[in-house]
């Protein structure tokens, strides 16, 4: 990287990031980022294994009867600010004057169902009568309500939710309180992630939020406690300021903010890999801060979440002894052919044309690199509406074959096969991770080693009115993934209930009843 200043490398020490990362990055830039090739969906019977009711009991009854000797975490991305969520409601502050027009012909003039649907079905939101408590008295007519309800709800004057984290909104609203995702992922922990008696989670967040967390769990703890009988260990961290990108000009120079310091964006979730990383348990249970669910589907994701855990379980067993035998050098060609089996049936592996030709020690070789890998069990879910990210068949470069979680933005959707693949996805991503990281031996392996930096995304921004390239990282459980070993099983579609828009809290799956 040419034409660095001093203040550069002070802003450099400072964020901990390597002249020679920011270099690397710049290339990437250059180069681009190629899309992904796509060999074929993964179904299921290819890719996707669906166990029978009698399966599934006998992989929790798997799981269930070790709980007490294992560590078990749950691991909760939970930085997202809400600004996302409520954006149709700023658009609506912007575009609505009471005083000049009613409601209904507001609607009917700019076609705006999002309000529509708002303003028909206010009571049910969780925080309805907290707002209406505060705006009472205060308006005249259905617009003036409104107007009056969304401003409170998202200025700093008011309850300031645009600005709160996601993970601490008033989710689902019970007799006597309403829920955060914070609290009902507490619950959810008490469920499956308990092992004598505590259960431990630990949420990635934003700084700026760290205080409003710690007091949503001082306010929580006692009546989650006594509910579920279960004390919680808690733990936080915040995206580190070494995983930001550096932004770039169109001609892919270094963009300068107008005070003439170099830009640096946050890196996505992708960055998260590195404060995973830092986390040790025998089973790692990971899900998003937005999808939570009420009692009534409580059991159904326990019930999942079990399947997974314990089939993972089950494999790692496997997998282990397979590593130590491989680790001892005496093995039979019935013994490397039993192994490549299992690699093949249980854990997704691919083989190159070439092994069979191999010999002994070139094949064990091979062997022991396969098999020594974290494991990630991954629930995927029907496709039930316009398909996103979900599992693929890939091939890369070097031919090598392996089974990934692709989003849609890696896909070149101008390739009409490419893009036939995607649209006849049966499956979807909804993040439901439940991960093994360490190896036969209980040593954790160093998750850094098994990203696919080539899985990244470059997008297109502004900044001060000029145009700009930035660069997120390989996603959490796409490319910082890419080459831990895969098993994808179908999950029952009650186990997904993202919150991504406002009126997500209006499904039937977020209203108690």
């Amino acid at each position: 990287m040419s034409g660095i200043s001093e203040n550069d490398l002070q802003l450099l020490e400072q964020k901990g990031i390597s002249r020679e990362k920011v270099s690397t990055q710049i290339e990437t830039f250059k180069e681009g980022i190629p899309f992904v090739d796509l060999e074929k969906a993964a179904i299921i019977g290819d890719g996707i294994f669906k166990f029978t009711s009698s399966e599934e009991e006998e992989l929790v009854a798997n799981f269930e009867a070790s709980t007490s000797s294992l560590s078990l975490l749950k691991f909760v991305p939970a930085s997202g600010a809400a600004s996302r969520m409520f954006k149709a409601l700023f658009n609506f502050l912007d575009a609505y004057n009471p005083s000049d027009e009613n409601l209904t012909a507001y609607i009917e003039r700019t076609k705006d169902s999002d309000i529509k649907q708002f303003s028909e079905r206010i009571t049910d939101f969780p925080f309805y009568d907290l707002v209406q408590k505060r705006i009472a008295g205060k308006y005249k007519t259905k617009g003036e309500e409104v107007f009056l309800f969304v401003k409170e709800l998202l200025s700093e004057e008011g309850l300031n939710y645009g600005f709160y984290p996601k993970g601490l909104l008033p989710f689902h609203k019970y007799a006597e309180h309403t829920a955060t995702p914070f609290e009902e992922h507490l619950k959810e922990g008490a469920n499956y992630a308990k092992s004598g008696g505590n259960a431990k989670l630990h949420f990635t967040i934003s700084e700026q939020h760290a205080e409003m967390f710690k007091s949503e769990f001082d306010t929580v703890e006692n009546r989650v406690s006594t509910a579920t009988n279960t004390s919680f260990t808690v733990g936080y961290s915040y995206q580190k300021s070494s995983t930001d990108t550096i932004a770039v000009n169109m001609d892919n120079t270094p963009f300068r903010n107008e005070d003439g310091s170099l830009l640096f964006r946050p890196g996505g979730h992708g960055a998260l890999i590195e404060n995973l990383n830092e986390q040790v348990a025998d089973i790692i249970f990971i899900k998003n801060i937005d999808n939570v669910v009420t009692p009534e589907n409580a059991d159904s994701v326990t019930h999942s979440k079990k399947v997974l855990a314990g089939l993972l379980m089950k494999v790692q067993q496997k997998a282990f002894l397979y590593a130590k035998l491989l680790n001892g050098h005496q093995v039979s060609n019935d013994q490397l052919e039993d192994i490549k089996q299992f690699l093949q049936q249980n854990l997704n592996v691919r083989f190159a044309d070439g092994y069979d030709s191999l010999n002994i020690n070139e094949q064990v070789k091979i062997l022991q690199d396969k098999i020594n890998r974290p494991i990630r069990v991954c629930g995927m879910v029907k496709n039930e509406g316009e398909p996103g990210g979900g599992p693929f068949w890939i091939k890369d470069p070097h031919g090598n074959v392996s089974l990934q979680i692709i989003e849609s933005a890696q896909i070149d959707t101008e390739n009409d096969s490419q893009k036939a693949l995607l649209k006849n996805s049966t499956h979807f991503n909804p993040v439901d991770l439940v991960c093994g990281v360490c190896d036969h031996q209980g040593k954790k392996f160093n998750l850094l080693n098994f990203v696919d930096p080539k899985q990244g995304f470059i997008t297109e921004k502004t900044k001060d009115g000029k145009d700009l390239k930035a660069l997120e990282l390989p996603g959490l459980w796409n490319g910082a993934m890419a080459f831990w070993n895969t098993i994808f099983v179908e999950v029952a579609t009650t186990t997904f209930n993202p919150v991504k828009t406002v009126n997500d809290l209006l499904k039937p799956s977020h209203q108690v009843n």
